[in-house]
């Protein structure tokens, strides 16, 4: 099982302001192919803007404090923010997590089309998401 660092989400009440700080202060470039493959009707249609440095993204999602609610899950992702993890074997680092006794929230195929989303909590309550693309 392979896990490499993919995306930082960070949350917003104004994505385009957000935007425009990390484009013009870090020279971010947008992702807007991402904008395709977003899931708007499984609980989160809020605004999003998609940045990378070539490498690693960036996620400005709006704050939305109700999705965990209307998902029924125990974890909200846009809260406060998450940092995200992609692997190779979801169902492997699922098992991790239940071996080690770690409680997940599996959103599955939730915001993005084709990646199946898990997200957990570190020791001092910092969301952290693993996920796998599915073609």
């Amino acid at each position: 099982m392979r896990i490499k660092l993919h995306h930082v989400n960070l949350c917003t009440t104004d994505v385009p302001a957000m935007s425009e700080f990390y484009r013009d202060v870090l020279g971010l470039e947008g992702e807007p192919a991402l904008e395709q493959t977003r899931v708007v009707s499984q609980g989160y249609a809020g605004k999003v803007g998609f940045l990378t440095d070539g490498d690693t993204q960036i996620h400005l999602a709006e704050r939305d404090l109700g999705v965990a609610f209307r998902t029924g899950h125990a974890i909200n992702p846009l809260e406060r923010g998450h940092i995200a993890f992609r692997t190779d074997d979801i169902a492997a680092f699922k098992q991790r997590l239940t071996d080690k006794g770690i409680p997940f929230a599996d959103y599955g195929a939730w915001a993005m089309s084709g990646w199946e989303q898990i997200f957990f909590q570190d020791p001092e309550g910092n969301i952290i998401e693993v996920h796998q693309v599915r073609s």
